[in-house]
Protein backbone atom coordinates (compact mmCIF):
# COMPACT_ATOMS: atom_id res chain seq x y z
CA UNK A 1 0.00 0.00 0.00
CA UNK A 2 2.70 2.46 1.08
CA UNK A 3 4.90 1.49 -1.85
CA UNK A 4 1.96 2.10 -4.18
CA UNK A 5 1.36 5.56 -2.74
CA UNK A 6 5.06 6.34 -2.95
CA UNK A 7 5.14 5.33 -6.60
CA UNK A 8 2.07 7.50 -7.32
CA UNK A 9 3.66 10.43 -5.51
CA UNK A 10 6.89 10.08 -7.47
CA UNK A 11 4.87 9.80 -10.67
CA UNK A 12 3.04 13.06 -9.87
CA UNK A 13 6.34 14.78 -9.09
CA UNK A 14 7.82 13.55 -12.37
CA UNK A 15 4.80 14.84 -14.30
CA UNK A 16 5.04 18.23 -12.61
CA UNK A 17 8.74 18.45 -13.45
CA UNK A 18 8.00 17.53 -17.06
CA UNK A 19 5.30 20.21 -17.24
CA UNK A 20 7.63 22.81 -15.74
CA UNK A 21 10.37 21.93 -18.23
CA UNK A 22 7.86 22.00 -21.09
CA UNK A 23 6.61 25.42 -19.97
CA UNK A 24 10.16 26.76 -19.80
CA UNK A 25 10.92 25.28 -23.22
CA UNK A 26 7.77 26.87 -24.68
CA UNK A 27 8.71 30.23 -23.13
CA UNK A 28 12.19 30.06 -24.65
CA UNK A 29 10.77 29.16 -28.07
CA UNK A 30 7.59 31.21 -28.10
CA UNK A 31 8.17 33.79 -25.35
CA UNK A 32 7.70 36.80 -27.61
CA UNK A 33 4.48 35.45 -29.13
CA UNK A 34 3.11 34.53 -25.71
CA UNK A 35 3.91 37.96 -24.30
CA UNK A 36 2.18 39.65 -27.21
CA UNK A 37 -0.89 37.50 -26.78
CA UNK A 38 -1.32 38.06 -23.07
CA UNK A 39 0.30 41.44 -22.31
CA UNK A 40 -1.11 43.79 -24.98
CA UNK A 41 -4.31 45.54 -23.79
CA UNK A 42 -7.38 45.05 -25.97
CA UNK A 43 -9.16 48.19 -24.72
CA UNK A 44 -8.96 51.63 -26.34
CA UNK A 45 -6.64 54.28 -24.99
CA UNK A 46 -8.25 56.68 -22.52
CA UNK A 47 -7.28 60.26 -23.38
CA UNK A 48 -5.35 61.77 -20.47
CA UNK A 49 -5.48 65.49 -19.66
CA UNK A 50 -2.15 67.32 -19.45
CA UNK A 51 -0.48 67.49 -16.06
CA UNK A 52 -1.43 70.57 -14.07
CA UNK A 53 1.07 73.41 -14.53
CA UNK A 54 2.04 73.20 -10.86
CA UNK A 55 1.86 69.41 -10.54
CA UNK A 56 5.59 68.76 -10.28
CA UNK A 57 6.13 71.44 -7.66
CA UNK A 58 4.66 68.91 -5.20
CA UNK A 59 6.89 66.31 -3.58
CA UNK A 60 4.36 63.51 -3.99
CA UNK A 61 4.77 63.70 -7.78
CA UNK A 62 8.36 62.51 -7.43
CA UNK A 63 9.62 59.06 -6.49
CA UNK A 64 12.97 60.64 -5.70
CA UNK A 65 14.10 64.19 -5.09
CA UNK A 66 16.65 65.61 -2.64
CA UNK A 67 14.16 66.70 0.03
CA UNK A 68 12.04 63.54 -0.09
CA UNK A 69 12.06 61.14 2.86
CA UNK A 70 12.82 57.46 2.17
CA UNK A 71 14.42 58.36 -1.15
CA UNK A 72 15.07 55.01 -2.92
CA UNK A 73 17.77 56.57 -5.10
CA UNK A 74 19.94 57.10 -2.00
CA UNK A 75 20.33 53.36 -1.44
CA UNK A 76 23.85 51.95 -1.87
CA UNK A 77 25.39 48.51 -1.42
CA UNK A 78 27.94 47.90 1.32
CA UNK A 79 31.11 49.89 0.76
CA UNK A 80 29.45 52.82 -1.01
CA UNK A 81 27.63 55.94 0.19
CA UNK A 82 25.80 58.88 -1.42
CA UNK A 83 27.73 62.13 -1.76
CA UNK A 84 27.16 64.47 1.19
CA UNK A 85 27.14 67.54 -1.07
CA UNK A 86 26.49 66.45 -4.67
CA UNK A 87 27.91 68.80 -7.29
CA UNK A 88 25.42 67.92 -10.03
CA UNK A 89 21.69 67.31 -10.47
CA UNK A 90 20.35 64.13 -12.10
CA UNK A 91 17.04 63.80 -13.93
CA UNK A 92 16.25 60.08 -14.03
CA UNK A 93 13.31 58.53 -15.93
CA UNK A 94 12.46 55.09 -14.59
CA UNK A 95 11.64 52.12 -16.86
CA UNK A 96 8.26 50.44 -17.30
CA UNK A 97 6.89 49.22 -13.98
CA UNK A 98 3.19 49.02 -14.98
CA UNK A 99 2.13 45.56 -16.16
CA UNK A 100 -1.64 45.96 -16.36
CA UNK A 101 -3.29 44.40 -19.40
CA UNK A 102 -6.60 46.29 -19.08
CA UNK A 103 -5.41 49.86 -19.60
CA UNK A 104 -2.67 51.53 -21.59
CA UNK A 105 -1.40 54.10 -19.06
CA UNK A 106 -0.65 53.78 -15.38
CA UNK A 107 -2.58 55.84 -12.82
CA UNK A 108 -0.19 57.91 -10.73
CA UNK A 109 -1.41 56.21 -7.56
CA UNK A 110 -0.96 52.61 -8.74
CA UNK A 111 0.74 50.98 -5.75
CA UNK A 112 2.30 48.04 -7.59
CA UNK A 113 3.76 50.21 -10.35
CA UNK A 114 5.13 52.74 -7.86
CA UNK A 115 6.71 50.04 -5.70
CA UNK A 116 8.40 48.48 -8.72
CA UNK A 117 9.61 51.91 -9.86
CA UNK A 118 11.18 52.48 -6.43
CA UNK A 119 12.99 49.14 -6.77
CA UNK A 120 14.31 50.21 -10.17
CA UNK A 121 15.64 53.42 -8.65
CA UNK A 122 17.47 51.42 -5.98
CA UNK A 123 19.23 49.33 -8.60
CA UNK A 124 19.70 51.95 -11.32
CA UNK A 125 19.54 55.61 -10.23
CA UNK A 126 21.57 54.74 -7.11
CA UNK A 127 24.64 54.40 -9.32
CA UNK A 128 24.59 58.19 -9.76
CA UNK A 129 24.17 59.29 -6.14
CA UNK A 130 27.91 59.63 -5.61
CA UNK A 131 27.92 62.53 -8.07
CA UNK A 132 24.41 64.00 -8.18
CA UNK A 133 21.23 64.80 -6.32
CA UNK A 134 18.52 62.65 -7.90
CA UNK A 135 15.13 63.75 -9.23
CA UNK A 136 12.93 60.94 -10.59
CA UNK A 137 9.30 61.78 -11.42
CA UNK A 138 6.17 59.69 -11.29
CA UNK A 139 4.55 59.73 -14.71
CA UNK A 140 1.60 58.07 -16.38
CA UNK A 141 3.81 55.50 -18.06
CA UNK A 142 2.66 53.26 -20.89
CA UNK A 143 2.03 49.67 -19.88
CA UNK A 144 4.52 46.92 -20.74
CA UNK A 145 2.32 45.59 -23.56
CA UNK A 146 2.69 48.86 -25.47
CA UNK A 147 6.18 47.69 -26.47
CA UNK A 148 4.94 44.43 -27.95
CA UNK A 149 2.61 45.79 -30.62
CA UNK A 150 2.43 48.22 -33.51
CA UNK A 151 -1.15 49.25 -32.66
CA UNK A 152 -1.70 53.01 -32.79
CA UNK A 153 -2.92 52.85 -29.19
CA UNK A 154 0.61 52.00 -28.11
CA UNK A 155 2.04 55.21 -29.58
CA UNK A 156 -0.81 57.24 -28.10
CA UNK A 157 -0.06 55.80 -24.65
CA UNK A 158 3.62 56.63 -25.02
CA UNK A 159 2.80 60.18 -26.11
CA UNK A 160 0.65 60.70 -23.01
CA UNK A 161 3.48 59.41 -20.81
CA UNK A 162 6.05 61.61 -22.52
CA UNK A 163 3.95 64.70 -21.91
CA UNK A 164 4.24 64.08 -18.15
CA UNK A 165 8.01 63.60 -18.47
CA UNK A 166 8.36 66.97 -20.21
CA UNK A 167 6.38 68.72 -17.48
CA UNK A 168 8.54 67.10 -14.81
CA UNK A 169 11.76 68.01 -16.61
CA UNK A 170 10.77 71.67 -16.91
CA UNK A 171 10.25 71.78 -13.14
CA UNK A 172 13.53 69.94 -12.56
CA UNK A 173 15.45 72.57 -14.52
CA UNK A 174 14.01 75.28 -12.27
CA UNK A 175 14.97 73.41 -9.10
CA UNK A 176 18.42 72.30 -10.25
CA UNK A 177 19.65 75.89 -10.31
CA UNK A 178 22.95 76.42 -12.11
CA UNK A 179 24.43 73.03 -11.33
CA UNK A 180 25.73 70.69 -14.03
CA UNK A 181 22.98 68.35 -15.25
CA UNK A 182 23.14 64.60 -15.76
CA UNK A 183 20.34 62.89 -17.69
CA UNK A 184 19.59 59.18 -17.44
CA UNK A 185 16.84 56.68 -18.09
CA UNK A 186 16.22 53.06 -18.85
CA UNK A 187 13.94 51.24 -21.28
CA UNK A 188 10.73 53.30 -21.58
CA UNK A 189 12.53 55.97 -19.58
CA UNK A 190 15.37 55.99 -22.12
CA UNK A 191 12.87 56.28 -24.98
CA UNK A 192 11.37 59.36 -23.35
CA UNK A 193 14.87 60.70 -22.65
CA UNK A 194 15.84 60.38 -26.30
CA UNK A 195 12.80 62.45 -27.26
CA UNK A 196 13.53 64.95 -24.51
CA UNK A 197 17.05 65.45 -25.86
CA UNK A 198 15.54 66.41 -29.22
CA UNK A 199 12.88 68.71 -27.74
CA UNK A 200 14.62 70.31 -24.73
CA UNK A 201 18.40 69.98 -25.19
CA UNK A 202 19.31 70.15 -28.88
CA UNK A 203 20.18 73.69 -29.92
CA UNK A 204 19.47 75.21 -26.49
CA UNK A 205 21.72 76.72 -23.77
CA UNK A 206 20.91 73.67 -21.60
CA UNK A 207 23.11 71.53 -23.86
CA UNK A 208 26.19 73.23 -22.40
CA UNK A 209 25.18 72.18 -18.88
CA UNK A 210 24.76 68.47 -19.64
CA UNK A 211 27.61 66.37 -18.24
CA UNK A 212 26.33 63.27 -20.05
CA UNK A 213 23.11 61.54 -21.06
CA UNK A 214 22.72 57.82 -20.29
CA UNK A 215 20.17 56.52 -22.82
CA UNK A 216 20.37 52.91 -21.63
CA UNK A 217 18.25 49.95 -22.67
CA UNK A 218 16.86 51.68 -25.75
CA UNK A 219 18.40 51.65 -29.25
CA UNK A 220 19.78 54.90 -30.67
CA UNK A 221 20.53 54.93 -34.39
CA UNK A 222 23.87 56.54 -35.20
CA UNK A 223 22.60 57.92 -38.50
CA UNK A 224 18.81 58.22 -38.11
CA UNK A 225 18.59 59.53 -34.51
CA UNK A 226 21.84 60.96 -33.18
CA UNK A 227 22.14 64.00 -35.50
CA UNK A 228 18.91 65.44 -34.01
CA UNK A 229 19.58 64.65 -30.35
CA UNK A 230 21.79 67.65 -29.67
CA UNK A 231 24.78 65.72 -28.29
CA UNK A 232 27.25 63.34 -29.96
CA UNK A 233 27.93 59.78 -28.84
CA UNK A 234 30.68 59.65 -26.20
CA UNK A 235 33.99 58.84 -27.89
CA UNK A 236 36.20 58.77 -24.76
CA UNK A 237 35.78 58.06 -21.03
CA UNK A 238 36.53 61.66 -20.03
CA UNK A 239 34.34 63.27 -22.69
CA UNK A 240 31.41 65.41 -21.54
CA UNK A 241 28.24 66.73 -23.23
CA UNK A 242 27.73 63.37 -24.93
CA UNK A 243 25.44 60.31 -25.04
CA UNK A 244 26.04 56.78 -23.74
CA UNK A 245 23.84 53.83 -24.68
CA UNK A 246 23.96 50.03 -24.45
CA UNK A 247 21.70 46.95 -24.55
CA UNK A 248 22.91 43.82 -22.76
CA UNK A 249 22.68 40.26 -24.11
CA UNK A 250 24.19 37.00 -22.93
CA UNK A 251 25.47 34.59 -25.56
CA UNK A 252 24.09 33.08 -27.70
CA UNK A 253 22.06 36.23 -28.23
CA UNK A 254 18.90 36.69 -30.26
CA UNK A 255 17.97 40.38 -30.49
CA UNK A 256 15.35 39.72 -33.19
CA UNK A 257 12.51 41.38 -31.26
CA UNK A 258 14.46 44.63 -30.96
CA UNK A 259 15.76 44.57 -34.51
CA UNK A 260 12.41 43.77 -36.10
CA UNK A 261 10.66 46.57 -34.23
CA UNK A 262 13.49 49.09 -34.58
CA UNK A 263 13.98 48.54 -38.30
CA UNK A 264 10.31 49.22 -39.00
CA UNK A 265 10.51 52.75 -37.57
CA UNK A 266 11.67 56.18 -38.67
CA UNK A 267 14.36 58.08 -36.78
CA UNK A 268 14.37 61.66 -35.53
CA UNK A 269 16.02 62.75 -38.78
CA UNK A 270 13.07 61.41 -40.79
CA UNK A 271 15.20 58.60 -42.22
CA UNK A 272 14.55 54.90 -41.77
CA UNK A 273 16.35 53.14 -38.92
CA UNK A 274 16.49 49.90 -40.91
CA UNK A 275 19.96 48.30 -40.90
CA UNK A 276 21.54 51.37 -39.29
CA UNK A 277 24.22 50.95 -36.59
CA UNK A 278 23.25 51.66 -32.97
CA UNK A 279 25.22 53.56 -30.36
CA UNK A 280 27.05 51.03 -28.19
CA UNK A 281 29.08 52.35 -25.30
CA UNK A 282 31.04 49.82 -23.28
CA UNK A 283 30.03 50.71 -19.70
CA UNK A 284 33.20 49.13 -18.29
CA UNK A 285 35.58 51.36 -20.25
CA UNK A 286 33.35 54.28 -21.24
CA UNK A 287 34.45 53.87 -24.86
CA UNK A 288 32.32 53.14 -27.95
CA UNK A 289 32.54 49.81 -29.75
CA UNK A 290 34.97 48.54 -27.13
CA UNK A 291 35.70 45.21 -25.43
CA UNK A 292 36.63 44.59 -21.79
CA UNK A 293 37.29 41.40 -19.78
CA UNK A 294 35.33 40.46 -16.68
CA UNK A 295 38.32 41.37 -14.51
CA UNK A 296 37.77 45.03 -15.42
CA UNK A 297 34.20 45.02 -14.10
CA UNK A 298 34.32 46.90 -10.79
CA UNK A 299 31.08 45.44 -9.52
CA UNK A 300 27.83 43.79 -10.63
CA UNK A 301 24.78 44.34 -8.43
CA UNK A 302 23.10 40.95 -7.95
CA UNK A 303 19.71 41.22 -6.19
CA UNK A 304 18.22 38.61 -3.90
CA UNK A 305 15.08 36.76 -4.94
CA UNK A 306 12.69 39.45 -3.69
CA UNK A 307 14.84 42.39 -4.84
CA UNK A 308 14.97 43.83 -1.30
CA UNK A 309 18.75 43.46 -0.97
CA UNK A 310 21.73 42.94 -3.24
CA UNK A 311 25.33 41.85 -3.16
CA UNK A 312 28.25 43.13 -5.21
CA UNK A 313 30.18 40.68 -7.39
CA UNK A 314 33.49 42.05 -8.68
CA UNK A 315 35.14 40.84 -11.88
CA UNK A 316 32.13 38.73 -12.87
CA UNK A 317 30.77 40.11 -16.16
CA UNK A 318 32.68 41.06 -19.34
CA UNK A 319 31.38 43.43 -22.02
CA UNK A 320 31.90 43.59 -25.77
CA UNK A 321 30.13 45.72 -28.37
CA UNK A 322 29.24 43.59 -31.36
CA UNK A 323 27.37 43.67 -34.67
CA UNK A 324 25.04 46.62 -35.13
CA UNK A 325 25.63 47.75 -31.56
CA UNK A 326 24.56 45.18 -28.97
CA UNK A 327 26.54 44.62 -25.79
CA UNK A 328 27.57 41.00 -25.26
CA UNK A 329 28.13 39.92 -21.64
CA UNK A 330 29.47 36.40 -22.18
CA UNK A 331 27.79 33.04 -21.81
CA UNK A 332 27.82 32.68 -18.00
CA UNK A 333 26.46 35.87 -16.41
CA UNK A 334 24.95 35.78 -12.88
CA UNK A 335 21.70 33.88 -12.52
CA UNK A 336 18.91 36.46 -12.55
CA UNK A 337 16.20 33.81 -12.91
CA UNK A 338 12.86 34.54 -14.56
CA UNK A 339 13.66 38.18 -15.26
CA UNK A 340 15.90 37.35 -18.23
CA UNK A 341 13.87 38.05 -21.37
CA UNK A 342 13.64 35.82 -24.47
CA UNK A 343 16.74 35.85 -26.64
CA UNK A 344 19.10 35.94 -23.63
CA UNK A 345 18.16 39.59 -23.21
CA UNK A 346 19.44 40.97 -19.88
CA UNK A 347 17.52 44.20 -20.46
CA UNK A 348 16.25 44.49 -16.88
CA UNK A 349 19.85 44.47 -15.61
CA UNK A 350 21.52 46.91 -18.03
CA UNK A 351 22.63 49.11 -15.12
CA UNK A 352 23.03 46.42 -12.44
CA UNK A 353 25.51 44.42 -14.53
CA UNK A 354 27.92 47.38 -14.49
CA UNK A 355 26.74 49.32 -11.42
CA UNK A 356 30.18 50.22 -10.04
CA UNK A 357 31.57 51.10 -13.46
CA UNK A 358 28.62 53.39 -14.19
CA UNK A 359 29.26 55.07 -10.84
CA UNK A 360 32.92 55.61 -11.73
CA UNK A 361 32.01 56.74 -15.25
CA UNK A 362 29.71 59.54 -14.13
CA UNK A 363 32.14 60.72 -11.45
CA UNK A 364 34.96 60.80 -14.01
CA UNK A 365 32.91 62.77 -16.53
CA UNK A 366 31.70 65.20 -13.88
CA UNK A 367 35.31 65.83 -12.81
CA UNK A 368 36.27 66.50 -16.43
CA UNK A 369 33.23 68.76 -16.89
CA UNK A 370 34.08 70.89 -13.89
Amino acid sequence: MENGLARKFLYVVAVLIMLAVAAMFAYRLYGIQLMRQFMVPSADVVALPPADAQAYTHADMWIARPDKADNPALWTPTGFAPAAKPKAALFFIHPTSFLDTHRWNAPLDNVDANNRAALFLRGQASAFNGAASVWAPRYRQATFGAFLTSKRQAQQALDFAYRDVLAAFDQFVKEAGNRPIILAGHSQGALHLSRLLVDRIAGTPLAKRVVAAYVVGWPVSVTADLPKMGLPACAAPEQTRCILSWQSFAEPADPALIIDTFDATTGFTGKSRAKTPMVCTNPITGKPGDSAPAEANLGTLVPDTNFQAARMEIGRVPARCEGRGFLMIGSTPPDFGQYVLPGNNYHVFDYSLFWANVRKDVERRLAAFR
